[in-house]
Formats: structure tokens, sequence, C-alpha cells
């Protein structure tokens, strides 16, 4: 099943109602509500969910966005923040996209999981591998650096993530909402490649799902941290979906895909009629561009 996310065209609407009849016209049965949904727009999306015009297909925490915030933030409020506040707003917050999720009839919540915090590595790596750096023996220090500074920090801020998804599996299974955990392309964010055999062992509820980035695999791919397919591969037994883009190398993602690197002839063995593809396109590509990346897509995954 084909979807197609608001990520595209939030910004452009104060009508909720009016961006989802624009998803609508490009052919699509089902939108994703993502983490660009001002509250002013629930209106417009409620009377079009409510009418018949469209499906909803899932929802990108957070969605809809805390008050008083007017752009994409999802990760405004992170699990593994060391203020026990901004853990409290993010197990909130989410919360509410579970309950939204329930009104508008979405089976599904896609969730960042956080961060540690610590220096930010992924942009530099990816200036390395832009200039032709990568597997230097400055590349191969810094990501041994990182990954000790990471291994170091990261307990707590597992442990803090942890806690929260346990709540949030306990108000999403007797809602009969899925939590797809995302990967991230930032080497700071969880989950970590490494992590995800206890993860799953840990987290058996099949309220909790693996929701696969292409465009975030695909830069961790470029930057040495895994094998696109091979991992895909890895966790197909727990796979729900995906956010279909491109990306163009070695880091610009959100792109239409077959003008960017990733082979998605490669990935189409593992995909299935099933599961919840969505397209998450950047706000900077035209329509043209948009209809030429769906197509695309059909034209290698099916219509289905």
């Amino acid at each position: 099943m084909y979807s197609f996310s608001t990520c595209w065209n939030s910004h452009r609407h104060t009508d909720g109602r009016e961006m989802l009849r624009e998803i609508r016209e490009l052919g699509f049965e089902y939108a994703e509500l993502s983490h660009g949904i001002r509250i002013s727009l629930m209106e417009g999306i409620l009377q079009a969910v409510d009418a018949g015009e469209i499906k909803i297909s899932s929802l990108h925490n957070f969605c809809p966005l805390p008050m008083g915030v007017m752009h994409a933030a999802p990760n405004i409020f992170k699990f593994t923040a060391e203020n026990q506040r901004e853990r409290e707003n993010a197990y909130r917050h989410t919360l509410k996209t579970i309950e939204t999720a329930v009104r508008v009839n979405a089976p599904l919540v896609v969730l960042h999981m956080g961060a540690v915090e610590m220096k930010e590595y992924t942009d530099k790596l990816l200036d390395m591998v832009k200039d032709g750096k990568k597997g230097t023996p400055k590349y191969e220090k810094l990501c041994d650096e990182m990954q000790d500074k990471r291994a170091k920090l990261s307990e707590r801020a597992m442990q803090y993530a942890y806690e929260i998804l346990r709540k949030l599996v306990a108000e999403a299974e007797p809602r009969a909402i899925k939590l797809g955990i995302e990967n991230r392309e930032a080497l700071e964010e969880i989950l970590f490649e490494p992590d995800y055999p206890f993860f799953l062992h840990e987290f058996q509820s099949p309220a909790v799902v693996y929701w696969h980035d292409t465009g975030h695999a695909q830069i961790k791919a470029n930057l040495g941290f895994l094998n696109h397919r091979e991992h895909l591969e890895s966790l197909q037994h727990r796979l729900y979906g995906f956010h279909i883009h491109d990306v163009e190398f070695p880091g610009r993602d959100h792109r239409a895909p077959g003008t960017g690197m990733i082979n998605f002839a490669e990935l189409k063995p593992i995909v299935k009629p099933d599961h919840l593809k969505v397209f998450e396109f950047s706000p900077s590509l035209t329509l043209d561009q948009v209809k030429a990346g769906i197509a695309h897509i059909k034209s290698l995954w099916g219509e289905e």
C-alpha cells in the first residue's frame, strides 16, 4: 500500500482539508500526517477524514505539533534527554500523537527514539566523504573516536528511551496502534545498528515494529556504518513499512527516487504488497519531480 507524506506540502497550506486534497489529487487514497502539522491544520484534516475524502495511513511524531511550534520539529523533545521535564514532554506529546492516530483511524505512529548528548560527528564525516577522504587514517580515527564516546555515554540515554517506550507500548496496545521505530541517519541518534537484536528481543510486543527510512539507511551506508540491503534484510521479520526518498551523494536526502544513488531495485525482494510505503519528499521538490519519483518506484516495486 502506498501513501504520501504531508512533509512535502504542509508548510504551504493554512487549511488542512486543502492540504489533503492536494495529496488526493496526486492519486493517493492514503496520506501520512508528518511532523509539520500545526494545530491550526487539524480542523480541516478531521473534516477531510470524516467526509471520506482521504484515509490516514500513519502519523509521524509529534503530530500535531506542540502549541506554539510552527515548523517541523520531530526532535523538539527527546526520549533520551537528561532533563526530566523534557522527557515528560516527549511522553506526553507522543501520547497525544497516539490519541490523534486513533481519532483519524491511522494504525501507525512513527517514532524517533532520541540521541546521545555528545559532540556531533555526522556532518563532519559526511563532509570528509564528499571530499573523498573516506577510509583515510583521519577518517577512521574520527569514526573510532565517535564510537568510543558514544559507547561511554549511551547507557543512560538508552535506559531513558526504553522506559518511555515501555509506557507508550502500554498505551498503544489496547488502542491497536503500532509504534514504528525509525532508523536514523545521524550517528548520534539511537537506535545504533548493533543494538537492534537486543532491542527487538526486549520489545517483543506486536505494537513495536521496525520502520525503514531508505534515505537514512543510505546515508549510513555512505558513511560506512552499514550495508543498506543487508540491514533491511536483517530486520524484515519486524518490518512494517518504509519512508521512501532518494539521496544525492553523500547526504542530501528526501530527493525524488531515481534522481539519487539508492538502488531501489536491489531492495525489491524485501518489499511486500502489505508493507506501508510512504513517499516522504522535501518541500523543495516540484510537482513534476514528485510525479516522476512516484512513477520510478512503482515501475520497480509494483503498483501495490
